[in-house]
């Protein structure tokens, strides 16, 4: 395994790959390369927790709507993240998300802005075990 998460190139958005052990890190390393298209990870300080409940069908809709409310919780709250835990279990004919963001509101001269990320699309959208390793990737709205 190279990194824990690779940005992808797309015609005119980007793609974002989480890899992991299992699920639960790939769904996380995709969410920190979706907020590194945004921000320098490094200045954002894991001050505040939203937690995040979600299920789906199946993983690749719960991936989508696990980026999308981050965003969501981006746009509501102001604020940008950097560390990500996920817990995902198999409810029956559904998957059910739990996940919590640690970050803090957006500070444009420490934080450094980027691109703005609109979407988690289900364009590309991947979710299984590939050579011992989870990986969940869609393509992000810019």
């Amino acid at each position: 395994m190279s990194l824990p998460y690779e940005i992808l190139e797309h015609i005119a958005d980007a793609g974002v790959r989480g890899i992991g052990a299992d699920f639960d890190e790939a769904f996380a390393e995709a969410a920190r390369g979706m907020f590194s298209l945004m921000v320098s990870l490094s200045a954002v300080r894991p001050e505040r927790a939203v937690e995040v409940e979600l299920e789906g069908d199946t993983l690749e809709s719960l991936l989508v709507s696990w980026l999308g409310e981050l965003l969501a919780q981006r746009d509501i709250e102001g604020m940008v993240f950097s560390r990500f835990e996920v817990d995902i279990e198999s409810a029956g004919a559904t998957w059910r998300l739990r996940g919590r963001a640690w970050g803090e509101p957006l500070d444009v001269r420490r934080h450094s802005p980027q691109v703005e990320v609109k979407a988690a699309t289900y364009c590309g959208v991947r979710v299984e075990m590939d050579e011992g390793c989870a990986v969940a990737q869609c393509v992000l709205d810019l």
